[in-house]
């Protein structure tokens, strides 16, 4: 194994285990011992939630890095390359790094008794990387949750700081089937005696009770700590608590949404034993980049914008989008998610904003994915229903260009998958 390139590993873990999802830290447990893994960082922040996992990711880890401190972060699923999970001070883990770490992995599953535990490609991936930041002496580590909570991966690291961005309805078949039984598998990041920060207004009673529970500190947008978005076309905005107000640039990141992002990175950060400078705040909230968030090309006069979002709640953020930014021409969606997703949730919340849909599968592509036909029988009774059908999310593009003229948009939407074939398209 010691001679495989990254790609010959990637292909290697995703063949190891039974299934693609197994909601366990039993297994990975016992690897990480024999591991004999440090903590990570000194200190630790785990962001979990349904949506803005990944930019509020970027927001802790820009902001720290403007204060100087050196900063690893673990986010998943990747775009374009798998490196993109594991960066070190900005910089994506080379190949090499990876290879070393997936070995030390691989050394580490195997039993004196010459058995093997078998692990999940996240789960190989996850203890690659605190691997690679326990060789690091890193002031911090962000750690983004890949599924739930409770069993995911990188719960098995104790954070300093909890945060849960949002809690709607994804990934029901292994997280239930409300909003209150997903936000008690969400709520099991946070720590006895350690504060939880929530994005939401209004969390559900099932992450509050368990952090009264715990003795967890909870801190809530909109209880605990605020935004003042900008009044009057000013080009900042104002984030404060009791004691502290910051007055901040908007940031890069297009949708209304990222405020609030912003404001529980700011909020998590906050609530760790570090003193950072209001500079840091400012500079970090300026400085923060995610792909596939909203992310814009202008191809022959058409707006092309990507993004990520692939259930109702990050629908209906997008469509706050669309209609706080016009354009003179028509709005085209080029549509693909999914097998699992609640699509028909998906264009019930864009609905009103879209002109013309084209449907595009993802057979070939994703394990979870279903080609064209069977995806648009499931939108049969909703407005994207009668949309044009495409194999393919490239043929989806090429057929949106033809048919969208300068002046109008094009969105690109509906899976990690989708915006990665946007990307590739237009060297995104």
């Amino acid at each position: 194994m010691t001679s495989r390139t990254l790609s010959d590993w990637l292909d290697y873990i995703e063949r190891q285990h039974f299934k693609s999802i197994d909601m366990s830290l039993d297994r990975l447990r016992a690897v990480a011992e024999r591991m004999a893994l440090p903590r990570p960082a000194r200190h630790v922040v785990t962001v979990g939630g349904t949506n803005g996992k990944g930019s509020t990711v970027a927001f802790v880890e820009a902001i720290a890095r403007a204060a100087g401190l050196s900063v690893g972060t673990y986010t998943s699923p990747h775009l374009l390359r798998y490196n993109e999970r594991v960066r070190i001070d900005g910089v994506e883990a080379d190949d090499a790094s990876l290879v070393a770490a997936f070995e030390a992995v691989e050394a580490a599953r195997r039993d004196a008794d010459g058995t093997s535990t078998s692990l999940t490609y996240f789960e190989y991936g996850t203890l690659a990387a605190l691997w690679l930041f326990a060789r690091r002496d890193l002031d911090l580590v962000v750690l983004e949750v890949g599924l739930g909570g409770r069993l995911d991966a990188v719960n098995m690291v104790d954070p300093d700081v909890a945060v849960i961005t949002t809690v709607d309805l994804d990934h029901q078949a292994w997280l239930g089937d409300t909003i209150e039984a997903i936000g008690a598998e969400k709520a099991r990041i946070a720590r006895a005696w350690k504060p939880l920060v929530l994005g939401d207004d209004d969390p559900p009673s099932s992450v509050l009770g368990h952090a009264y529970a715990i003795g967890a500190s909870a801190l809530r947008i909109g209880c605990d700590f605020f935004v003042q978005p900008p009044v009057d076309g000013a080009a900042h905005w104002t984030w404060r608590e009791v004691g502290c107000e910051l007055e901040l640039p908007m940031p890069a990141l297009a949708a209304p949404v990222q405020l609030r992002n912003a404001a529980v990175a700011i909020a998590a950060l906050r609530a760790l034993p570090i003193d950072l400078p209001d500079t840091a705040f400012a500079e970090g909230v300026r400085a923060a980049r995610v792909p596939a968030r909203l992310q814009r090309f202008v191809h022959e006069g058409v707006d092309v914008v990507v993004d990520v979002g692939h259930n109702p709640q990050a629908a209906r953020s997008l469509a706050d989008w669309l209609a706080a930014a016009p354009v003179e021409g028509p709005t085209h969606a080029v549509f693909a998610v999914l097998g699992d997703k609640d699509v028909a949730g998906v264009v019930e919340a864009l609905s009103a904003r879209i002109d013309r849909w084209w449907l595009a599968g993802l057979a070939d592509v994703a394990a979870r994915g279903v080609d064209v036909d069977a995806f648009a029988e499931t939108l049969c009774d909703t407005a994207a229903g009668a949309g044009a059908r495409c194999a393919t999310v490239d043929a989806a593009i090429d057929a949106a260009l033809r048919e969208t003229p300068a002046g109008g948009r094009i969105l690109v939407f509906g899976s990690f998958h989708t915006a990665a074939a946007a990307l590739s398209r237009f060297g995104g």
